[in-house]
């Protein structure tokens, strides 16, 4: 595999929270970059880089987004947990179908390698063991976590049959910079956003929910090292092994803030599992990756952007 300074690079969902992130990140740092995806969420953090408008679903505008290159990370979430369950065919129509046509077309190609990113969150349903290995069994309770189970199951298929080296990260709850509350994903851009326009917080259920917030540079360097990584192993959970409720977020909100913010609860929700935290040991070990930045760094960091986007007028 070359070393990333050699790779030639097409990031699909580029224009997303992940995808903005990384294409930053890959700009200096490789041969060449192509960004694709149906809409730039903050174009100007783009601005330079080679972008191709279009629909994940389309064959065509994704060929045209590969051609030429060697590496493909693959970030297109056309779905979430919440709405994948209530259009199940919709969901494995907008995302594993068009995942099985971007393999066929990495293959025709000639690309050698995918970076896929996975869920933490979904794909082990309610968690036996925590924090959570990749050796964990695999029974999502949301059809986003089987969509992105199968598409795991798919990229191992086509490593078997021709050859086309994947590596998958199990991403927890990322979190940072570019990150909106659009798509109803990412409850510290929820929360922070609600505290920056003086709303309520909306939290479902009671607040007692634990995830593992993992900082969004980390999750890029964990990228950057899957896609250079040589050693066995293909999965990979990406988190900050260390589980933190709603209300301990809502804490830190108020630590970075300084206000109080007004908070109302809903019922819980059927996709909401109780506790989720992954064991990040595997990537440690075999990527030589782990977190660099600290909780409260990250929430630093992510209030002061929240601000700047509020001053600026473009705040999701």
């Amino acid at each position: 595999m070359p070393h990333l300074n050699n790779m030639r690079c097409a990031v699909l969902g580029a224009g997303g929270f992940l995808g903005t992130n990384l294409c930053l990140a890959l700009r200096p740092r490789v041969a060449s970059l192509r960004a694709f995806g149906r809409r730039q969420s903050f174009p100007s953090a783009l601005h330079g880089i080679e972008w191709i408008s279009g629909d994940f679903a389309d064959p065509t505008s994704v060929a045209a987004a590969i051609s030429g290159c060697d590496t493909v990370f693959h970030l297109v979430n056309a779905t979430t947990p919440a709405s994948a369950n209530i259009d199940k065919l919709a969901d494995l129509q907008s995302n594993v179908a068009p995942t099985l046509r971007l393999l066929e077309a990495c293959r025709e190609a000639g690309v050698t390698r995918i970076v896929f990113v996975s869920s933490g969150g979904t794909i082990y349903g309610m968690p036996r063991q925590v924090p959570t290995p990749e050796t964990a069994p695999t029974d999502p309770v949301t059809a986003y976590g089987i969509s992105k189970l199968a598409i795991e199951k798919y990229l191992g298929l086509y490593e078997y049959l021709h050859g086309l080296q994947y590596r998958v990260l199990r991403v927890a709850n990322p979190f940072g910079p570019y990150q909106t509350s659009l798509k109803g994903q990412g409850v510290i851009a929820a929360f922070m956003h609600q505290c920056a326009a003086h709303e309520p917080i909306h939290i479902w259920g009671d607040g007692q929910t634990v995830r593992d917030y993992v900082y969004v540079t980390d999750v890029i360097d964990a990228l950057l090292c899957a896609a250079e990584h040589e050693g066995a192993s293909r999965v990979f959970n990406i988190g900050a092994g260390q589980g933190r409720s709603l209300l301990e977020i809502l804490d830190a909100i108020k630590q970075v803030s300084a206000q109080s913010p007004e908070v109302q609860f809903s019922p819980g929700r059927s996709v909401d599992i109780p506790r989720s935290v992954l064991d990040i040991s595997l990537a440690r070990e075999e990527l030589g990756w782990q977190p660099q930045t600290s909780f409260d760094e990250g929430m630093r960091r992510t209030w002061a952007w929240t601000i700047a986007q509020q001053q600026e007028g473009t705040a999701p």
